[in-house]
Parts: C-alpha cells; sequence; structure tokens
C-alpha cells in the first residue's frame, strides 16, 4: 500500500549521493538503516505493518488458521492479516527462473496475448500456496514471496517462541511443485523439488539466497528443466544463529538414519518375496508390487503413498470422496517414443492434486487415503482388468466381512461374492459385474499382503485377511519403520485439500453462452437457423442436477417432475429430444467437438423440420481443488411432420 520498496530505494540513492563523499567510500548497512530512521521511513512501516492477504491468492484449506500470503491479482478481494509477532515465520521468496531451456525459442507474448503460463505450488506443514502465473520463458519472471509459518500445529498457540535449535529439528521440507497450464487449460507436471529450507538457520542475519536446480519427471528425471532465484529469511530474525557444522551434521544424520530404515526394509522385503515365491513357483507372475516410483525416479514403499486423510468439511461422505476422486482427470504418464510400454510413475499427492490429473494409481491411492479418512478399513488393490492390463483399485472390508470395491477412475462400487470353485456345477454361482480379473497384492499405510490363493483370480478370491494360507502379510514394525509419518523419511508429508475456486454459477453461464453460439455457427454453415427456447433450457436442469446426485450416491430422484414439466412445455404434435453428456474439463470448444461425434447428439443439433426451438442447458458442480464434473443437455422441439 505505501510502496515501501520504492521509498526505501528513493532514500538509498539521496543518502548514497550525499553520504559518498571522496572521504568515505563505504556505506555500512547501520549507515543506510540510520539514513531510513532519519526519515521515518522504518517507524512508518512499523506502523503499517499489517500483511496483506489476497483471498483469491492463497489456497483455502482446511486447516483452522490461515497463514499469510500476499499477491496482487486482479481482481483484489483484500482482507487484513496481522503478523503474530510471537510467531516465527519462514519468509520465502522466488526471484525469477532462468536457463528454462525448453523456452529457449518461445516469442515474446504479445500484450492480451494468451500463452502458456508456469505456476508453481508449494506445501509446507499444512500450508499451502500458489503463485502468479508467468509467461513460460526461459527466464520466467517469478515474483512471489509466501510466508510459511514455522511453528503451527505441533507446539500449540500459548508456546514460547521457538528457538533455531528447535527448528532445527523440524524435518519437513518445502515442498515445490512447478505445474505449466498451455493455452488449451491443459497442465503438464513439470518439476517437483523438495526444498531443504533450514540451511537458513547458520546464514549470517537470517537470510540465505539458494539458486534450486530443478530435475525433469518420468523418464526426464535425470534432466535440468531451469533454475529457481529463491531467497530464504527468518521472521523475527533469530537471536543467534547455529553454527554450519551443526546443521551440516543433523542433516549427515538424519540422511544416515533414512538410509539405514530403508536399507534394512530393503533386505526384509527380499527375503519375504523369496518366502512368497517357495509357496508356489507361479507367484513371480503374480503382481505383488512392494516398491513404486514416484515423479522423481525415487523408489518408495508402496504402503508410503498412503494415509489416512480428512478433508475437513470439503467432502461430506465416503461416496462423495469416490465421486470427487473420478472427476480428477486421467492420464498415463507420458512415454517418450513407443514400444507400447506402461511408463510408471506414481505421483506424491501434492504433484497429483496441482496438476489436477493423473494414473489410476494416483487416483487409487488418494481414494484409499480419503476412505481411512473416513474410518473405514480400506486397501488399494493390484491386479489386472480384461485382457491383462495392469490396474489399480480400492477394496473396503465391512467389520461383518463385507467386500465391496470401488473404481477410482468411474466412482463405481461392486460388492464382491466369491465363487467356490468346490460347490457342485448345478449350485447357483454369483456372476461378477466388477471389471477385474487377477488380483496380486493388497496394501494400505501400514499393512501389506501378497495373495497366496491357488488361483490369482479375483472372482474366486476370499478376503479373509486373518488367514495366512491365504494372504501373506508383511510385518507391520517393518512398514512402520519407513511409512510412517513423524519418521525422519523420505516421505513427503500429505498437504490438506483445498477448497474450490471455481464459481459453479459463473462458469456453468460461460460455457452455455460459448455452446449456444457454436451450436448457432455450426447451424449457420449447414444453412439453418438456430431459434432458442430460454424457457425450455431452464427446464433441462432438474434433470441434470438428478443425474450428478445418481452418480455421487446411487439413488436417482426427481425424475417425474422433469418428466412432466417436459410434457408440459411440449405442445401437441411436436417432438422432443434430449441428450445429456458428462465432462469433467470446462473447455466448451472440446466438448462440443465430443458432442459432434455422438449421432443422437448431432441430430439434436443437426434438427431440421417445421418450428424448431433449441435448448442447451450446463450445470457445472465443483469438488475440492480445482476439479468439477461438467453436465451438459442438449434438446430440441419441433413439429412433427409426417
Amino acid at each position: 500500500q505505501m510502496d515501501v520498496h520504492g521509498r526505501i530505494r528513493e532514500v538509498l540513492a539521496e543518502t548514497i549521493r550525499e553520504e559518498l563523499a571522496p572521504e568515505h567510500q563505504q556505506l555500512s548497512t547501520e549507515d543506510l538503516i540510520k539514513a531510513l530512521r532519519q526519515r521515518g521511513i522504518i517507524d512508518d512501516v512499523m506502523k503499517e505493518l499489517k500483511f496483506v492477504t489476497d483471498v483469491n491468492g492463497k489456497e483455502r484449506t482446511s486447516a483452522a488458521k490461515s497463514s499469510t500470503h500476499f499477491v496482487d491479482r486482479e481482481p483484489p478481494a483484500l482482507r487484513k492479516t496481522n503478523i503474530d509477532p510471537t510467531r516465527r515465520y519462514l519468509y520465502l521468496q522466488v526471484l525469477g527462473g532462468k536457463a528454462f531451456l525448453e523456452h529457449l525459442q518461445e516469442p515474446e507474448p504479445l500484450p492480451g496475448q494468451i500463452c502458456s503460463t508456469f505456476t508453481l505450488c508449494l506445501h509446507f506443514r499444512n500450508q499451502r500456496f500458489r503463485s502468479k502465473p508467468v509467461p513460460c520463458a526461459c527466464e520466467p519472471d517469478f515474483h512471489d514471496g509466501f510466508l510459511l509459518e514455522l511453528h503451527k500445529d505441533s507446539l500449540g498457540d500459548g508456546s514460547k517462541m521457538v528457538d533455531a535449535t528447535t527448528m532445527l529439528s523440524l524435518c519437513d521440507p518445502v515442498h515445490m511443485v512447478l505445474i505449466k497450464t498451455d493455452t488449451f487449460g491443459e497442465t503438464t507436471l513439470v518439476a517437483s523439488y523438495f526444498l531443504e529450507w533450514r540451511s537458513v538457520l547458520a546464514a549470517e542475519n537470517g537470510v540465505t539466497n539458494v539458486a534450486v536446480e530443478l530435475l525433469g519427471v518420468g523418464t526426464e528425471s535425470k534432466v535440468s528443466v531451469g533454475v529457481l532465484n529463491i531467497r530464504l529469511e527468518m521472521y523475527p530474525q533469530l537471536n543467534k544463529t547455529l553454527s554450519p557444522e551443526i546443521t551440516n551434521t543433523q542433516f549427515t544424520l538424519e540422511h544416515q538414519k533414512t538410509a539405514e530404515r530403508e536399507r534394512l526394509f530393503l533386505v526384509y522385503a527380499k527375503q519375504w518375496w523369496r518366502e512368497y515365491l517357495q509357496i508356489r513357483p507361479t507367484h513371480n507372475v503374480r503382481l505383488v508390487k512392494i516398491f513404486a516410483q514416484d515423479e522423481n525416479g525415487v523408489n518408495r514403499p508402496v504402503c508410503s503413498y498412503i494415509r489416512p486423510l480428512r478433508a475437513g468439511r470439503l467432502l461430506d461422505t465416503p461416496r462423495q470422496a469416490a465421486r470427487f476422486v473420478s472427476v480428477l482427470g486421467y492420464e498415463r504418464a507420458p512415454v517418450i517414443g513407443g514400444g507400447g510400454g506402461k511408463q510408471e510413475q506414481w505421483c506424491t499427492l501434492l504433484a497429483f492434486l496441482c496438476r489436477n490429473k493423473g494414473d489410476c494409481e494416483d487416483h487409487a491411492n488418494l481414494l484409499c487415503s480419503l476412505l481411512l479418512g473416513f474410518g473405514l478399513e480400506a486397501f488399494v488393490c493390484v491386479g489386472t482388468k480384461a485382457k491383462g492390463v495392469p490396474h489399480t483399485w480400492v477394496m473396503t472390508c465391512g467389520t461383518d466381512g463385507a467386500i465391496t470395491f470401488w473404481e477410482s477412475l468411474t466412482g463405481h462400487r461392486y460388492i464382491h461374492r466369491p465363487i467356490n470353485p468346490d460347490d457342485p456345477p448345478l449350485a447357483e454361482q454369483p456372476k461378477p459385474v466388477y471389471p477385474y480379473r487377477t488380483i496380486g497384492c493388497i496394501f494400505n499405510h501400514q499393512k501389506f499382503f501378497g495373495n497366496c490363493q491357488p488361483s490369482d483370480a479375483v472372482e474366486v478370491c476370499v478376503f479373509d485377511l486373518h488367514d495366512e494360507s491365504k494372504w501373506k502379510p508383511m510385518s507391520e514394525e517393518a512398514i512402520k519403520s519407513v511409512c510412517s509419518p513423524g519418521t525422519t523419511s523420505s516421505v513427503p508429508p500429505f498437504p490438506p485439500l483445498c477448497a474450490s475456486a471455481i464459481d459453479a454459477a459463473v462458469t456453468s453461464n460461460e460455457i452455455e453462452l460459448q455452446l449456444r453460439i457454436l451450436v448457432s455457427e455450426h447451424r449457420k454453415d449447414l444453412g439453418l437457423s438456430a431459434v432458442w427456447d430460454d424457457h425450455l433450457s431452464y427446464l433441462l436442469s432438474p434433470a441434470l442436477a438428478a443425474y450428478e446426485l445418481e452418480r455421487t450416491t446411487g439413488v436417482s430422484a426427481g425424475n417425474e417432475e422433469f418428466q412432466d414439466a417436459v410434457r408440459r412445455a411440449v405442445p401437441d404434435g411436436h417432438t422432443f429430444k434430449g441428450f445429456p453428456i458428462h465432462f469433467v474439463y470446462r473447455n466448451a470448444r472440446r466438448a462440443f467437438a465430443t458432442c459432434l461425434r455422438s449421432p443422437f447428439c448431432e441430430e439434436i443439433i443437426c434438427c431440421r423440420g417445421d418450428q424448431v426451438r433449441l435448448a442447451v442447458r450446463v450445470r457445472v458442480f465443483t469438488y475440492p481443488e480445482s476439479a468439477c464434473a461438467v453436465w451438459i443437455m442438449f434438446a430440441c422441439k419441433y413439429r412433427s411432420v409426417l
């Protein structure tokens, strides 16, 4: 508000002109501070020191306290946040990037032109931040400051200010994820980096500048993507800083401890696998997955990808959680070149949420974590679908032994009733409706079981997890040593979910207007006029709401009223046709192109006849993060001329 930086620069320029007489060439920091004091600027700043939080810029997490993050985005809905002087903060500034060589050839974007952008997402100790999008360039112009609260949930509000030694024991890194958004709104994961911030504890004046080299993801995890310049500052300043030897010793100790734990787990896992293979030689072809690579190519135990995750007030029921996970986009990990091999990449949760899409493993891990948060006994199952395609899905075990499969990509639920191969041939057998064929192992954050039944076909599988002749368990202690939160493990902590930043009504209207224009243009090309019936469009709303309700709860309601309203709106001798369709993206042009591929929809959009009236209704249902379900219904009524 006061343009502090500008005023300080003016004063410094003036001071340097005045003071730098030939006799003293050196100006110390004290001299400059004295100059600012004399002009009363420091007092003004201290009086005005209310950091402004932008309600839009800071992602609203479900945590109790909001942290501060200042950013100037239009339109600014500004809210004042007093910095609490009794707390420690880490002020992280991103001061631009360089050497993003992939964008070396990119031309300067013209003003107003839509271009690809970079966005930086941060997670630190239950707080999440997002930078302003900046145009992709060889030297992207990141200029953002994030105020990370250092002692939050662990130490309570009434505790004394944490000192450097206590902060040295906070081993949570700052997880930074760089996302690229192209001109069509498609997102790609560029880099995922864990920043060790504690070097600032040993820095002079409590300020340090670091150049962070970001490496690519997946197959490119050894290739540099670019460099970010980051400045870290402790606020308020530390009374005494630590010596670099102390911080380095701490890092070395943590590293050794983690490496030793991981080594012991690896030894145990090898031994477990040898025993598993000795049960039956055919076990070596079963899909028993103990380790999986994350986006940085690091092998982690599969159990570490899952934690009980509570969604605060953002999701109310397990079925709503399943619906939320199913509307996050599905995209297989990208592979360079052919060969048909599946590139394996299990993303950390922050990378999955920030890019808003991922592979089936990412969906299954998130759904399992949310179901565990809702107090269910949930496991991720690793196996195959039809034609032997590897797949993961989620399973819950009821207290009565009932087994339910949840398909994380669609939100469908299936009850599992095993077929007993020893039954007489005429006995009635349940027909499996689920798409799964074989199952190799199941796991969650504490348990891991390998399937050692004679057949790994899902339909004959018995899920009696206490019977070691059917399921070979791994030691829970071994899993806990590498996967439990709070250990100085290499497992990143889970970020909280953020509320949706999408305004459902505004977005629905925008897409509907765009679709009307697209339909009118399409009909014009065919030599047909388009007359819109607003009343009929409005009548389609209840149907769209009912479809979404059915997807979430499995219960359909309100169909009679919809049919009745349509009958009243369509006069005798007229025909009504309607076509609903569902998308998980908000690109109207892409949705329209998909609709035209359906012969039913094409028939409505290109309808010929007497007194043709067209209708379209769009309803966007928002979910946490920026996930949304978009329902579109095209309809027409016309006089039947036979």
